[in-house]
């Protein structure tokens, strides 16, 4: 387990730093897309490419979960004809993918109010983009190769401030301050130096039996609700806020996020291991990792909201209506965390019911806010009730089944 904590810390301290980097990327857009609400709109932009790009996301964590299996099981044949089916079936629902964003681009964009037809355009890049860097991610962590992981995302925010120095000065739209978030996706080429590692001439097997239909599905739920109960808001904020308030918004909620994402790297580790490790032993450690993650977690919303003043001066958006929103946007951030942190332990331990009570309370959450979110101040009153409200729900079940359940080892 000293590997665990290992690679846990690792991560953890390489996603610090990519996150000074996003920090950074914040920062040049905060200053350079000063007007017209351009800031705001760049942000939501890449939440909406999110909200496209959700059906590979839900595949990449099925698919994560089997090569941490696998893997951890020592079925290398299994496992190699696993990547090779899973590339095959990569590349359909490539195709699929696209031809789905294509046909709800347009819908949801009106419904959501985004003013330009090029914004849906890089949104669709980010998506497909998106759908191969997903794959490499899932590979990386379904084989515990953390330290190439954190390399990639270095890379890849490096890539992300290079383009965003040279040409949103030049193009101070939101559509550049998006297309920085394609370009980042070229550090994932650096998958090729290390083929060899996992390219080798076996027959293809298809991932989708039975029991990884299943899978899919409550990954389904789990992704989902996740996605509502952190890049949600930003919708909701789109549809309903001026330009001005947008800007004030996304300033603050950027700060807010980085507190689950910062911390998150923790549990990526935990999530491959438990995927694979049910025994009695790893459970202490991975309890420890649950622990770290929900200190981590507590006291980086502590630091934010005394530091808030000066974190929004960073981002050249210091202004009272961004520093108001800091609080009770750190408070839902630390119960989103949270709900997060649980929901992958019961989806790695395949406790479906629990991931699907989740993903059922990411949406509940989401309505929640696009009914009663119509303005700032009324969004940011219900956002910590309704995240607490989820947190206590999700809590009492995972407590129960925790009480109940036998850690058992995986066929």
């Amino acid at each position: 387990m000293n590997k665990l904590w290992r690679s846990g810390m690792i991560l953890t301290v390489v996603s610090f730093l990519i996150g000074l980097g996003n920090y950074a990327f914040q920062a040049v857009i905060g200053r350079q897309l000063a007007h017209d609400g351009e800031y705001g709109l760049a942000n939501n932009t890449i939440s909406f490419a999110g909200f496209l790009g959700l059906p590979l996301a839900i595949a990449a964590t099925a698919i994560t979960h089997y090569i941490a299996r696998y893997a951890f099981a020592g079925d290398d044949a299994r496992l190699q004809g696993l990547l090779a089916g899973c590339r095959t079936s990569l590349f359909r629902l490539t195709i699929a993918g696209s031809a789905l964003a294509v046909f709800l681009v347009n819908p949801l964009s009106s419904y959501f109010n985004f003013p330009r037809t090029s914004l849906m355009m890089v949104a669709l890049l980010c998506v497909l983009a998106g759908l191969w860097s997903s794959f490499a991610t899932a590979l990386c962590q379904g084989l515990a190769w953390f330290k190439r992981l954190a390399f990639i995302g270095f890379l890849g925010v490096c890539l992300r401030l290079a383009f965003c120095g040279v040409f949103v000065p030049l193009y101070p739209v939101a559509e550049t301050a998006v297309l920085a978030s394609v370009f980042m996706v070229l550090a994932n080429l650096v998958l090729i130096f290390w083929k060899k590692d996992f390219a080798r001439p076996v027959q293809a097997i298809s991932p989708w039996n039975r029991d990884f239909v299943q899978f899919f599905i409550v990954s389904a739920a789990c992704v989902g609700g996740g996605y509502f109960f952190t890049q949600g808001d930003q919708l909701v904020a789109q549809r309903y806020f001026s330009p001005a308030d947008r800007d004030a918004y996304a300033a603050a909620e950027r700060l807010a996020v980085a507190l689950p994402m910062t911390v998150g790297p923790l549990l990526i580790v935990l999530f491959t291991h438990r995927s694979g490790n049910h025994t009695s032993n790893a459970l202490r450690e991975q309890f420890k990792l649950l622990g770290l993650y929900g200190g981590g977690l507590i006291g980086g919303a502590i630091a934010l909201i005394i530091l808030r003043f000066f974190c929004l001066r960073l981002l050249g958006r210091n202004t009272p209506e961004a520093a108001a929103m800091i609080i009770p946007l750190a408070i839902t951030m630390v119960c989103v965390g949270l709900l997060q942190a649980f929901a992958m332990w019961a989806l790695a331990s395949r406790w479906l019911k629990i991931a699907l009570l989740y993903g059922g309370l990411g949406l509940a959450y989401w309505v929640t806010l696009l009914c009663l979110g119509r303005s700032p101040a009324d969004l940011l009153r219900v956002m910590p009730i309704a995240s607490g409200i989820a947190l206590g729900t999700l809590l009492f079940v995972w407590a129960f089944a925790i009480h109940r359940h036998k850690p058992v080892v995986p066929n």
